[in-house]
């Protein structure tokens, strides 16, 4: 299991087209990746509906959670996408 705290640098956070982006690149690792809010509150990554009910915003502090096969990439990956570097 591998565990990274984050904060989102995407100019409009986890709205519709940066989550349907996210969920999208999320889909394409086997690992079980879970983003964690603050409020101690689960969402999976491969769900458009939870991610963007999260309604997560730029400069939002959450935790990636990836477990599984690929969790080490899987996790990278999606840093680098809430980080804006890719």
């Amino acid at each position: 299991m591998v565990e990274k705290k984050v904060i989102v640098q995407l100019q409009n956070g986890l709205q519709a087209r940066g989550a349907a982006h996210f969920v999208q690149k999320a889909s394409n690792f086997e690992s079980n990746i879970t983003i964690v809010l603050k409020q101690r509150k689960f969402i999976a990554a491969k769900s458009i509906m939870g991610v963007m009910a999260s309604a997560i915003k730029k400069g939002e502090e959450v935790m990636l959670v990836a477990d599984g096969s690929n969790e080490q990439k899987s996790e990278a990956a999606l840093e680098a996408f809430l980080l804006n570097q890719e």
